[in-house]
């Protein structure tokens, strides 16, 4: 009986050692595993392009993701598998890898490589839309220095459609519309409160009509951003122009420009104001409908939104994407917004915001002005990982929107949604 209590009392003084050695050692490894899940069900009035239906659309969706990540010094590796669908579409909904990469550090110059997000400045060009089911991802190689003061980054990114014995060069109907791209984004921070970007991208866009002699069109953006945010008060600015040609080896020649600023009255009162341009097509055309129009096109003067986070930008219904309008021409777009938000104490957030919502260029026997927008938002944050929130928009559209969209009811546009986002952290482990 002695000999088996000697025991173990030995084995606890040994499990109390380990235990002591295992907190006052340096954890060299560390793992953790957190969720990203959200189910969203919308309602949308309106913007109907067949007059004879009535019914509204009203649907759910459904996005789950699990993100997974190693680390230890000089190394990080991430993973995130992805389900996204609609509740009842046929088969098993989408489930994708939404990131799988690798980094390297060592005395601030780093290395990722593989497919990951990316998100710059204020995401107006290169975001990282979590809005949406399937937000845009990137399979290259970013490298670069961040140090002191300034941050250098380099993208490298060439696509294929698949890993062909012969041929493969050209690329079509891929996870990104170019097949190469180079971009250089250098940052740099001179007071706390000041920052400064600066952004040169090259993309490689392959002729998709004249696809037998693998031409490679070659456009160029080139812009900068910079950020000014003394105490409780933010303002942004932000320039870029586009050049090269496009896939069908037309010269582009676009710009546009935006301005937003911030104001936190106190802990409770937010307001925002701002303004953006993005240029267009000239002699933009739509014939009535019904009409056939045709219209030669020598150049292209619409700015193309990119990869950035567009829902926060361009108004909460989503009406102008470039691609939207009839033709495949852009008239541009601009756009003069004011809202506030109101937080509580208690996890109630508020929001409400208006937007007049005009074209870039003159449209003959058109006025500019698309409509007036009218966005309310709530959310409640029940838990520090589960948030219900909702919203409901409301557009007025003038003859110029319903020309330009070819679609009826443009005057009477709304649209619903209710959430609930869950974001646990589900371990955190080091060794």
């Amino acid at each position: 009986m002695n000999k088996y209590l000697s025991l173990i009392i030995g084995l606890l003084m040994a499990v109390s050692v380990f235990a002591q050695t295992d907190t006052t050692a340096v954890k060299k490894n560390a793992f953790n595993m957190s969720a990203n899940c959200w189910s969203r069900g919308e309602i949308r009035s309106g913007a109907l392009p067949d007059k004879n239906v009535k019914e509204d659309a009203i649907f759910l969706m459904n996005k789950a993701e699990l993100d997974l990540e190693y680390r230890r010094k000089g190394l990080q590796v991430h993973f995130s598998p992805k389900f996204c669908g609609v509740w009842g579409s046929s088969g098993s909904g989408n489930l994708v890898i939404d990131e799988a990469w690798f980094g390297l550090e060592h005395k601030g110059w780093f290395m990722r490589l593989g497919r990951q997000a990316l998100a710059y400045d204020d995401q107006r060009i290169i975001g990282d839309d979590d809005w949406v089911m399937a937000a845009g991802r990137h399979d290259l190689l970013k490298t670069g220095y961040e140090g002191g003061k300034h941050k250098v980054h380099v993208l490298l990114a060439f696509n294929q459609n698949d890993e062909n014995i012969q041929g493969g060069t050209f690329y079509k109907n891929g996870g990104q519309p170019y097949k190469a791209m180079e971009t250089l984004w250098y940052h740099f921070d001179p007071i706390p409160q000041l920052g400064f970007s600066l952004l040169f991208m090259n993309m490689g866009v392959q002729d998709t009509i004249r696809a037998a002699e693998n031409y490679t069109a070659q456009q160029q953006l080139f812009g900068g951003y910079v950020d000014w945010h003394p105490r409780n008060f933010r303002l942004q600015a932000s320039y870029y122009r586009q050049t090269g040609m496009n896939e069908h080896r037309l010269p582009i020649h676009a710009w546009m420009t935006a301005v937003e600023a911030d104001w936190d009255i106190n802990s409770h009162w937010h307001l925002n104001s701002g303004y953006f341009f993005l240029s267009g097509d000239p002699y933009f055309f739509v014939p009535p409908e019904g009409d056939i129009g045709m219209a030669r096109k020598t150049e292209v003067r619409g700015f193309n939104l990119m990869f950035g986070s567009h829902h926060a930008f361009y108004g909460a219904m989503d009406f102008f994407y470039l691609k939207t309008y009839y033709g495949g021409n852009t008239p541009g777009l601009q756009d003069f917004h004011i809202g506030g938000r109101f937080q509580s104490d208690i996890g109630l957030t508020f929001t409400a915001a208006y937007h007049y919502l005009g074209t870039g260029v003159k449209i003959q026997d058109l006025s500019r002005t698309l409509g007036h927008e009218l966005e309310l938002s709530g959310s409640w944050k029940i838990t520090k990982d589960i948030v219900l929130s909702a919203g409901y928009s409301y557009m007025h559209g003038t003859e110029t929107m319903i020309r330009l969209k070819r679609t009826s009811d443009k005057n009477r546009l709304s649209w619903g949604w209710l959430m609930l986002t869950v974001t646990p952290k589900i371990f955190d482990i080091k060794w």
